[in-house]
């Protein structure tokens, strides 16, 4: 009599051949763990970066050749620094009334520089902001002193300028339309302005120069100091040639004698 065949006993040897039954978790195990991980070390990373940004907020890191008064932050961003007279100009680079008013001295200014007798100081202020909503003053201020790091402060000015979108859409708090502004303005390392901007290197020294000029109830942009007197009623008096007169006496005040040779403010 033939012995009957049977089940297999299900606690008997598995066909070796077959894949164990938690294989896939197994081999996913490690893969997941790591994920995990990746996922931990980005949040740290997001949390660290946000703390970086907001001390640079708070930090007064004025850009390369800044000048000031002995003893206060350096605020002042110098177009050739020299003597007798210091021309100081408070401008807000979202404004539209700066902007007509270096337009319409842009020619005056060179004229004054050429003499050898002044130095231009542009202060960076974010009254805009204030009044209208948004970053671009304190973003386009930010950028120019990034710009200023490397010598290009005017270049990249005159860039904003000629470009300088409505105020009412805060268009210059686009680093894309900043960086683009960069280009435009030539010489300036990407490789380096870039993170400057990004990382609001200068955002302490805007914020700090904002709150210096609400301190100094000096009025709305723009406002010009001759060797630390402002002018009055700049925008509705003053003149190119009235501001090249006003120059010339105060060069005539001062204690240095203007070396010989030099060109006259007049000519």
């Amino acid at each position: 009599m033939t012995e009957s065949k049977g089940l297999k006993d299900q606690n008997g040897p598995k066909d070796p051949g077959a894949a164990p039954r938690n294989g896939l978790l197994q081999r996913w195990r490690p893969y997941a763990a790591g994920v995990v991980v990746i996922a931990v070390v980005f949040g740290a990373s997001a949390a660290i970066g946000a703390h970086v940004r907001g001390a640079k907020a708070d930090r007064v890191k004025a850009p390369a050749n800044a000048t000031g008064p002995e003893g206060r932050p350096k605020l002042a961003v110098p177009v050739k620094p020299t003597i007798p007279v210091t021309l100081t100009v408070y401008e807000d680079l979202r404004s539209p009334q700066s902007k007509a008013f270096a337009e319409q001295y842009a020619d005056a200014f060179a004229q004054l520089l050429v003499t050898g007798q002044v130095q231009i100081e542009y202060r960076l202020v974010t009254q805009t902001d204030a009044q209208l909503g948004g970053t671009g003053s304190k973003a386009a201020a930010n950028a120019a002193a990034c710009a200023q790091d490397q010598g290009r402060y005017t270049e990249f000015v005159k860039q904003i300028w000629q470009q300088q979108p409505d105020p009412q859409n805060d268009a210059l708090s686009s680093q894309k339309l900043l960086k683009e502004l960069s280009k435009k303005a030539g010489k300036i390392d990407e490789g380096k302005f870039v993170p400057c901007m990004q990382g609001g290197d200068h955002d302490g020294w805007v914020a700090k120069s904002q709150a210096d000029f609400l301190s100094a109830q000096l009025g709305t942009v723009p406002v010009v100091q001759i060797n630390g007197e402002a002018v009055p009623d700049v925008q509705n008096t003053l003149t190119p040639f009235k501001l090249r007169s006003l120059v010339e006496k105060a060069a005539k005040k001062a204690s240095d004698a203007v070396p010989s040779g030099q060109p006259s403010l007049a000519s």
